[in-house]
């Protein structure tokens, strides 16, 4: 079956208990895209990532991976889809080295003494410095602490990561939320880069400044629903500002508040 979508979501929901975190959602993923999932606090963000991740199954709805419907029970079966997702707290450990965090649970090995199989530092350490490289981030020395890392490099790190493992969809949750202008600018860069190798990124943020110029399409999620998808060409960054704002019932807002002194 071919398909334009390599993932997609479709009028799926998720309930725990009467709460309803989705409510008959759709997404929808192109090839080598970069997709804009926006809604500020409470929207249902942290849900959806959760169920692309493989963390929840959808109680309504399919998911759908290069157009085959699939039923993943973890984050490693969403893995092993070439579904990664880097989260904000990236899942990195300070104390540890910028290649011991590259290849986590991955290492490379060598035999010493012809037998033995102890992790090829060297190896390790040249690959995660080629790798990064090649996201535009120079590292001096692989040794370093990722602790002393700035946020936009260890964002960088996160991704490039989740690339030469073999993500061909990347999951990117907030990236730019505790990063200063200079960072969010190289965090926006990256994900430029990523998809001009032929990843397609799911970016999920409530900052429209930064979704707008390296978005393709947009959703807008509100109180667990759609209010809609949009490719770039059909709507302008001060539309998309206005339905996160709320639009006319907003303006309504601010127009009742005109004059009142507080």
């Amino acid at each position: 079956m071919t398909t334009d979508y390599i993932l997609q979501l479709e009028n799926v929901s998720k309930f725990f208990g009467p709460v309803i975190a989705l409510n008959g959602v759709t997404l929808r993923l192109r090839r080598g895209e970069v997709h804009c999932l926006l809604g500020d606090n409470g929207a249902g963000k942290s849900t959806l990532i959760k169920t692309l991740a493989g963390v929840y199954a959808p109680d309504k709805g399919q998911y759908l991976v290069n157009g085959q419907p699939v039923h993943l029970r973890s984050p490693r079966e969403a893995l092993d889809a070439g579904i990664a997702t880097v989260y904000q707290d990236l899942a990195l450990v300070p104390l540890m080295s910028v290649s011991r965090n590259f290849f986590m649970g991955r290492e490379p090995r060598r035999k010493l003494l012809g037998f033995l199989p102890v992790m090829d530092h060297e190896l390790a350490a040249t690959t995660a410095m080629a790798k990064l490289a090649e996201m535009g981030i120079r590292v001096r020395d692989a040794d370093q602490m990722v602790g002393n890392m700035s946020g936009g490099e260890k964002q960088c790190l996160a991704i490039a990561r989740a690339i030469h493992f073999g993500a061909s969809v990347l999951i990117l949750d907030e990236p730019t939320a505790a990063l200063g202008v200079k960072q969010s600018v190289n965090v926006l860069k990256l994900i430029h880069r990523a998809r001009d190798r032929g990843i397609s990124i799911i970016f999920i943020t409530h900052n429209v400044n930064h979704a707008y110029p390296v978005g393709d399409s947009f959703t807008l999620l509100n109180r667990g629903k759609s209010m809609g998808t949009f490719a770039k060409a059909d709507i302008s960054k001060e539309a998309v500002l206005d339905m996160m704002a709320g639009g006319a019932e907003m303006k309504e807002m601010m127009s009742d508040l005109e004059g009142v002194t507080i």
